[in-house]
């Protein structure tokens, strides 16, 4: 690897990917459990806290709120500030990059009921809010913002002396927005349930159990899923959180693995949620050789293990909106094994990969196009002709500032033929701190 004076990282083609690592905590888990702790009035220690620029974000949000908090590089500690007469915050929460923090947080905000502002970066500023501020103003809480109340910086002015039971029906599945309705939900008169269309991560719900919360899970019929949650007098949340590596920043040594010849790579102490490894069934579906060794629950409800990924021939495949849920952020991934695959990989029925960092469907399709895959940008997803001859020729892309289409772009360069220059590949700062010293860690040249 060669950085320019342009910014640019150069990743070599690999001869074979080989060893053993352990990815960085679950970003999603991380989040969720400094958040759940913000609610406890007993201290919890959040062990392998993901450092990184969004959960660290989280941490900063959980001060402001009131909470202390001490952190070192891997270990979080919180003492929170309970479900009831929480100080108003001092400050402006700034949320980064991170659109987990800021819809999860409006929620609690919502039910604390005390006057506070948001805000974000650049790209959280132009990213939908209006999905979790509607619904939260049905429940009571008075919001104000940009676009009223569509976009970012958001105020939170009160809810009227506490939040409503209710229903909600989501026109799409969302772990974010569900996520957010059920932590509103802990201050709210009565039960609060969210129905979506699918079944989106289920981090939320399994830590809210683990905390002593009444969660109920429904099917609700044509594929429906209904999700409640009866507000507690408080929240017995365990003392000690242990955060499980994140199958999402896993998914980019698999996917690298399959389609390196001679590769063959273990990542251990995963988290195999079934709500999150929806990528995993679409490559069994495409052919490739990956074994879980080991999988067990941990005290969260977690299901937690080992990964073992070899390189395979793989045939194209269709993915659809049933896929989605379970596999958002892994989906741009399949514009490079896509491009290995034998035929057409055609996926559908994912417009949420729009509303992310980056407009993802169309950064992939034109950043992929650059290094010489043929992708095609459909209305709800992309269109990939695979040739494994062709394979991926090599060239020049750029993050965009998105932290997942730079660590695609890098790992395709391990299978590409000359090799590919990736701009900004500082971005993948936001999920996953150490991803270059990984990637040189496993290539083998």
């Amino acid at each position: 690897m060669d950085s320019t004076a342009r910014a640019a990282t150069r990743v070599e083609p690999a001869r074979a990917l080989c060893g053993k690592l352990s990815v960085p905590p679950d970003k999603s888990i991380s989040h969720r459990a400094a958040l759940v702790a913000l609610l406890s009035r007993e201290p919890v220690t959040v062990r392998n806290y993901l450092p990184a620029e969004d959960t660290l974000a989280t941490l900063e949000a959980v001060q402001t709120f009131g909470a202390r908090v001490e952190h070192e590089t891997h270990t979080a500690r919180v003492i929170g500030i309970g479900l009831r007469d929480a100080p108003e915050p001092a400050n402006v929460v700034d949320a980064r990059n991170s659109g987990t923090l800021i819809r999860i947080i409006l929620g609690i905000a919502s039910g604390l009921g005390r006057f506070s502002c948001f805000t974000g970066d650049g790209s959280l500023r132009g990213r939908p809010m209006g999905r979790v501020v509607g619904p939260l103003r049905e429940m009571g809480a008075e919001l104000r913002g940009v676009a009223g109340g569509g976009r970012l910086p958001i105020a939170v002015l009160g809810n009227g002396g506490g939040l409503k039971g209710s229903e909600h029906v989501l026109p799409v599945a969302s772990a974010q927005v569900k996520s957010c309705l059920l932590f509103a939900g802990l201050f709210a008169d009565g039960i609060v349930g969210v129905t979506e269309p699918g079944r989106s991560r289920d981090h939320t719900e399994r830590l809210l159990g683990a905390c002593g919360v009444r969660v109920e899970v429904e099917e609700a019929g044509l594929g429906s899923r209904r999700v409640s949650v009866e507000p507690p007098d408080e929240l017995r949340v365990p003392g000690q959180i242990e955060v499980p590596g994140d199958f999402s920043s896993a998914a980019f040594w698999v996917a690298a693995a399959l389609v390196v010849p001679g590769s063959e790579v273990l990542i251990c102490k995963v988290g195999l949620n079934p709500t999150r490894t929806r990528f995993l069934d679409i490559l069994r579906r495409m052919g490739a050789d990956i074994e879980i060794r080991g999988a067990g629950e941990d005290a969260i409800g977690e299901p937690v293990g080992e990964l073992v990924v070899r390189h395979s021939p793989l045939e194209a495949a269709l993915v659809g909106p049933e896929d989605v849920p379970g596999a958002v952020d892994e989906l741009p991934l399949l514009a490079l094994v896509g491009a290995f695959a034998r035929g057409e990989t055609v996926v559908r029925g994912a417009e949420e990969l729009r509303v992310k960092e980056t407009d993802r469907i169309r950064a992939v399709c034109e950043e992929f196009r650059k290094i010489g895959v043929e992708i095609e940008e459909r209305p709800d997803g992309f269109v990939v002709v695979g040739d494994p001859e062709r394979g991926i020729p090599g060239g020049r892309g750029n993050s965009r500032g998105d932290h997942r289409i730079g660590m695609g772009l890098a790992v395709a360069g391990l299978a590409s033929k000359e090799g590919i220059e990736v701009e900004d590949i500082e971005a993948a700062s936001v999920s996953y701190p150490g991803f270059l010293e990984d990637l040189g860690r496993l290539s083998c040249r």
